[in-house]
């Protein structure tokens, strides 16, 4: 069985579409899925461009929220079925962590972790699936995988914000957007952003956003204080991994407030860290300790019941065979969450 694909061969270099050769057994544990949609996530646009350093997993596929329906389950799953439907997500959740699996093409391996979605099928470890009803919108069921959870997981676990406290979010892509949209479900004030895009913040207003400035504004510190009746503000969060943002982040977090970090920092930070032997926190996310396998079928209820919106955090679509236009759009910043149809 063949399946189409975009794939990185080679580092800050656009994906090659080619036909992959699935394999024809599956591992223990894995589960081939039918991908109907994919989000795009900034953790791609770092892989592409290898910011982590020299990329040894090359060539390989990429892609880490989606939809679909499982097709195939190999031995030992037990949570998902043939013909469910289905987000994949890179949280872990119940089930087997199976091996990673790998592809042939034109007699060279390629490469793939544990869930990947730029391919029209996708062998998955079952721990990155979690099963979703049937009649759900597989269009917006790929915001599951990454953004919401994530998003709402910072605000509910990492930051845990009460009603009143004032928050400030640096950055207002797929994630920011969410983290407005939850800071507005448990009636945070004022909730401020600051984006280097002047219409982010204006698609954030529509979402829950009380006012944004937009980072090139001079005197940033002074402006974003005065919008907060001169005062620093209870929770900032980061989601720009820039070590200019996190600093500032950080000297803007009140006293007894709490800095979280979504962004991953790639270099070094400098912080006057004496606030941190009392009240003040700083904290490192990691997905917003979300559990899909329980947090899904949650926020699945509460968009049923329109406590929140996904289709319009939806700008932009695109087929598989367009994907790197999808990506150059994506890295103008002029968009929300681009979804590739499959």
């Amino acid at each position: 069985m063949k399946s189409k694909a975009a794939v990185l061969f080679n580092s800050k270099r656009p994906l090659e579409i080619i036909d992959l050769e699935i394999p024809n057994e599956l591992d223990y544990g894995q589960v081939l899925v039918k991908v109907k949609y994919s989000g795009i996530c900034g953790a791609q646009i770092n892989e592409i461009d290898a910011v982590k350093g020299p990329d040894k997993f090359l060539p390989h596929l990429l892609g880490h929220e989606g939809s679909g329906i499982v097709e195939k389950i190999g031995n030992g799953v037990s949570n998902v079925s043939v013909g469910d439907h289905v987000v994949m997500h890179w949280r872990p959740s119940k089930g087997i962590q199976s091996n990673t699996p790998k592809y042939n093409y034109d007699g060279k391996i390629i490469n793939a972790g544990w869930v990947t979605t730029f391919n029209q099928r996708s062998i998955v470890s079952e721990n990155r699936l979690t099963k979703i009803p049937n009649d759900f919108d597989m269009k917006v069921a790929p915001l599951f995988g990454c953004a919401i959870t994530t998003a709402f997981g910072v605000i509910n676990n990492d930051a845990n914000l009460k009603i009143g406290q004032s928050i400030l979010i640096f950055g207002l892509g797929g994630v920011g957007l969410n983290l407005v949209q939850a800071s507005d479900m448990v009636s945070a004030n004022p909730i401020i952003g600051v984006d280097i895009n002047d219409n982010k913040i204006e698609i954030a207003k529509n979402f829950g956003l009380s006012d944004g400035v937009n980072f090139k504004q001079k005197s940033l510190f002074n402006e974003l204080t005065k919008i907060n009746n001169n005062k620093n503000y209870d929770v900032v969060v980061d989601t720009t991994g820039k070590k200019e943002v996190i600093e500032l982040a950080y000297e803007l977090t009140h006293k007894d407030g709490k800095t979280i970090l979504v962004g991953v920092p790639n270099e070094k930070i400098s912080i006057y860290s004496l606030p941190l032997h009392f009240n003040k926190i700083l904290k490192g996310s990691h997905g917003g300790d979300s559990n899909p396998d329980i947090d899904i079928p949650n926020y699945i209820e509460l968009y049923k019941k329109n406590k929140f919106e996904l289709r319009k955090l939806i700008t932009h679509e695109f087929e598989l065979e367009e994907i790197n236009s999808a990506l150059d759009i994506f890295r103008t910043g002029d968009c929300g969450r681009i979804i590739i149809k499959m």
